[in-house]
């Protein structure tokens, strides 16, 4: 009961925090959705850099670094790209969001492309993409509560505690909540995985380097990327794919408008990839329980850090364990609940009913919450999928919209409204035919050499969608349309 005890405690810490953070505040749209564009250094970047610490890092990072090995590098690897690439994408999104005073991520492409029905289907595939994301956190978050508690916690209770702390203080708090309880989540995560990282391989191998010889004895094919399958062309394809999808999550690309100025991701960009290094010691865990806990098998892989974890410390620390874990659940659970909620109301709903206010649209996002919340709930009872399998599908949806975004960024118009838009869905569509189907390359066409097929099937779609977006442009384009952009009259997001 102890560890249940410590555990609770942290839920009750990150809820108090969530709804403390709404004191003072006048919860319009913009305040409860962006932050009124306040927030410093620490705060955007807990938002973003911090993002990665989720669920996925706690349990899916040493699951794959157990279960597969090396190719679980390329999650050390995306994410130190996408940093260096924030140094001149986000002050261009910023400064463009703030002079239009836009509130999500689909309003973006709504005044670059002048097209609310463009902003719509944006906001569609967002949602689409984060249920897939917020069914893993919450996944994850019953898989620590559970294994944590030594069993006396079902994972569905778990999950249904975890759901409605967070949909009550995203409901009130927004994203002031999220940001001071990310505050906490990030100390009792990095504290947990260092002490984690460095302690059991020392325990029980006698460091780090003696822990890498024993399982280069015992399992050397997990040290090296395999000549198929997950081989270096899938582990290339798969960075470069996550990495340009970093920033195309709706919850992570509308935290950039939360910044007081561009200098903010500058700063950020030279510290970010540094932080990258902590999934290091998360490796380690994973590593060394190749030989600790041997036995786990699919999605069972993702255990890997709590089995070693309950079988070395004693309950209490289980608890402090479990319950940072917790936290990186709730943190991007209700980043991804708020933002979801928001491109609903302000891009789906407000297209069908124009005239709606804002207090009324930011009412609506506020009541759309609980109701995403179960429909998240629903999937995650009964949905499968490992953790990692599930972040990669939403990264493939995603990053459907990279092409666009990157079009829209130059200073004059090298893509219409519907070259973007066919370009997403052509992208969407292959990447959902060949995730549902379970199709390879390689078994659509068997022919092709070997590190073709092993390509990630998003950057296939991506390509796709590239090639479409180009030619539907060229077929659409109206004389004179690609006029410098500064000449162009500049709707506000929503109004079209």
């Amino acid at each position: 009961m102890t560890a249940i005890a410590v555990i609770l405690v942290f839920l009750a810490a990150a809820l108090l925090l969530g709804l403390r953070a709404r004191r003072g505040k006048d919860m319009n749209l913009e305040e409860w959705s962006v932050g009124g564009r306040g927030f410093g250094t620490m705060f955007v970047f807990l938002l973003l850099a911090g993002e990665i610490y989720t669920t996925f890092t706690f349990l899916g990072a040493s699951g794959w670094a157990y279960g597969k090995g090396a190719p679980a590098y390329y999650i050390l690897c995306y994410a130190s790209l996408a940093y260096v690439l924030s140094y001149w994408l986000l002050p261009a999104v910023w400064r463009y969001a703030k002079q239009h005073r836009l509130i999500s991520q689909s309003d973006f492409f709504v005044a670059k492309f002048e097209s609310p029905l463009l902003g719509a289907l944006v906001a569609l595939v967002g949602v689409v993409a984060m249920v897939p994301y917020l069914v893993l956190q919450l996944k994850g978050l019953g898989i620590i509560v559970s294994v944590a508690s030594y069993g006396h916690i079902s994972s569905h209770w778990a999950i249904i505690i975890g759901t409605v702390a967070l949909t009550v203080y995203v409901t009130i708090s927004g994203i002031h909540g999220s940001a001071w309880t990310a505050v906490f989540k990030d100390v009792a995560i990095l504290a947990v995985v260092l002490v984690l990282g460095i302690y059991l391989p020392v325990h029980y191998f006698g460091g780090i380097g003696e822990m890498f010889q024993a399982v280069d004895k015992a399992r050397p094919e997990l040290l090296t990327l395999p000549s198929s399958g997950m081989s270096t062309s899938w582990f290339a394809s798969t960075v470069l794919l996550s990495a340009v999808g970093f920033y195309m999550w709706p919850h992570t690309f509308s935290a950039s408008y939360t910044a007081q100025n561009e200098r903010v991701f500058r700063r950020n960009a030279i510290f970010m990839p540094l932080y990258q290094l902590i999934l290091l010691f998360v490796f380690f865990v994973g590593f060394t329980a190749i030989l600790v806990v041997p036995g786990l098998q699919g999605a069972d892989t993702d255990l890997a850090l709590l089995r070693i974890t309950t079988a070395t410390f004693p309950p209490w620390v289980v608890g402090i364990v479990g319950g940072a874990g917790v936290l990186t659940a709730l943190v991007p659970g209700s980043l991804l609940l708020m933002t979801s909620a928001t491109c609903l109301a302000k891009n789906v709903y407000r297209l069908a009913r124009p005239a709606t206010s804002d207090a009324h649209v930011g009412r609506l996002a506020q009541l759309l919450v609980p109701a995403l919340a179960l429909i998240a709930l629903y999937f995650t009872f009964n949905g499968g999928s490992s953790l990692v399998s599930l972040l990669l599908m939403g990264y493939a949806l995603v990053t459907q919209l990279f092409p666009a975004l990157l079009a829209s960024l130059a200073t004059r118009r090298l893509v219409t409204k519907q070259g973007a838009a066919a370009g997403i869905v052509v992208g969407v569509t292959t990447v959902a035919v060949v995730t549902l189907s379970g199709v390879t390359i390689g078994d659509l066409l068997p022919a092709l050499p070997q590190a073709v097929k092993d390509l990630n099937v998003g950057i296939v779609a991506l390509l796709l969608n590239t090639l479409v977006m180009m030619a539907v442009s060229a077929a659409t384009r109206a004389p004179g349309e690609a006029a410098p952009e500064e000449t162009r009259h500049e709707a506000p997001a929503g109004t079209g």
